[in-house]
């Protein structure tokens, strides 16, 4: 049987490549493009930090100007498409629904490009079609299930934070609530090479097209264990009534070994950077809506004993579960949202696989039986 020198679980340490658009541990512990998160989640809108990613430089007035033209006229739903929606059961996971549209999309306006002469000229326009796209799925699809109602795309708008929030409540957006959303889609738009990034790599390294790694990317981003950690983080916070009820009932699910999602990180030992920033917006619009189930001091209470207990940090998703709630965005909505946000990333890092491609193909280390003796079939 192999044996082994070395156990690694899950590629954690193994360097998998080359990539000039996010570094994990430098500086404050995020940057994308050499830019600290700080500072782009302070003075930036989320349309700044997505041409950041894709274009490789922060936009001047202008080229923001335009860059959200082709975004707003990028929200239209193609009728196909919505009839697509309508079919989509009310049950439906809402991304197994994103998932779904975005190979429909691919099949509607499918990419054309040169695989021998490896030139991609749609690239960047299908990045701002999937881009400005994503909201109108989900809303579309959301009203048409609660409410019978089919929405259209037009709103005066000229984010995809201020979009979202009116597409979805139906009415315009408190601006509190729109720097919100800027806020927690810059800080989920990149993370080097987590899950879903990779999966897009990986595909996109066979030279497959756009909607193919970005569909396969939203499959990985479904699992708990990596996009749907902000969801499980609001079911366990819902569990609670007060914060000493959620400091014993924490206590016991530890006692029980039970897993807690929202804490701890692959990439980061001793904070997630992120969480300082999304826990300030938790607490804003606490205040701004009057949280009377004092969700966001239950929050407190959970991180107080986690630390205490394990000396694990809460992680962006953790304070990002009351966030969402707070603007009232339904629990099975918060892993689309990243979808809308880390979309910027999953393209980013697909031009870049493309511009020094190479086939992903990793070894593995045999675990199975040695060499058995064949015994036919009349023998068995």
């Amino acid at each position: 049987m192999a044996t082994s020198t070395k156990k690694v679980g899950g590629l954690a340490g193994v360097n998998a490549g080359e990539s000039a658009i996010c570094t994990c541990g430098t500086g404050h512990g995020l940057n994308y493009r050499g830019y600290d998160i700080y500072d782009l989640a302070e003075h930036c809108e989320f349309e700044e930090v997505a041409y950041l990613l894709l274009r490789e430089k922060l936009p001047n007035k202008d080229e923001l100007a335009s860059f959200k033209k082709e975004l707003i006229a990028a929200r239209n739903l193609p009728k196909e498409l919505k009839e697509v929606l309508k079919l989509l059961p009310k049950n439906a996971h809402p991304m197994d629904v994103m998932r779904s549209a975005c190979s429909v999309l691919g099949c509607l306006e499918p990419e054309e490009y040169d695989v021998f002469k490896a030139s991609f000229p749609n690239q960047q326009r299908i990045s701002t079609r999937l881009l400005g796209i994503f909201p109108s799925v989900l809303t579309f699809w959301h009203h048409y299930h609660t409410s019978g109602k089919e929405i259209n795309t037009e709103s005066k708008q000229d984010s995809i934070a201020g979009y979202f929030l009116e597409s979805l409540h139906q009415k315009e957006p408190k601006e509190l609530w729109i720097k919100a959303m800027h806020t927690s889609l810059i800080l989920y738009a990149e993370h080097e090479f987590n899950a879903s990034t990779f999966t897009a790599r990986v595909i996109t390294a066979t030279i497959s097209d756009v909607y193919s790694g970005i569909t396969g990317a939203i499959g990985a981003l479904r699992g708990p264990l990596h996009g749907g950690a902000n969801e499980a983080a609001m079911e366990l916070i819902s569990e609670f009534s007060t914060p000493e009820q959620a400091t014993q009932g924490i206590l016991d699910k530890l006692a029980r070994k039970d897993k807690i999602m929202g804490f701890g990180h692959r990439v980061y030992v001793e904070k997630d950077p992120r969480n300082v920033v999304i826990k300030q917006w938790s607490k804003k619009l606490s205040d701004d809506i009057g949280d009377t189930k004092d969700l966001y001091q239950i929050s407190e209470a959970i991180e107080k004993v986690m630390w205490d207990q394990k000396k694990l940090f809460p992680n962006l998703d953790f304070y990002s579960a009351s966030t969402y709630h707070f603007m009232g965005i339904p629990t099975l909505y918060f892993t689309p949202i990243f979808i809308f946000s880390r979309t910027a990333g999953w393209l980013a890092h697909i031009m870049e696989q493309r511009a020094n491609n190479k086939l992903i193909r990793p070894s593995s280390e045999y675990t199975g039986p040695d060499n058995k003796v064949f015994v036919p079939l009349n023998k068995r």
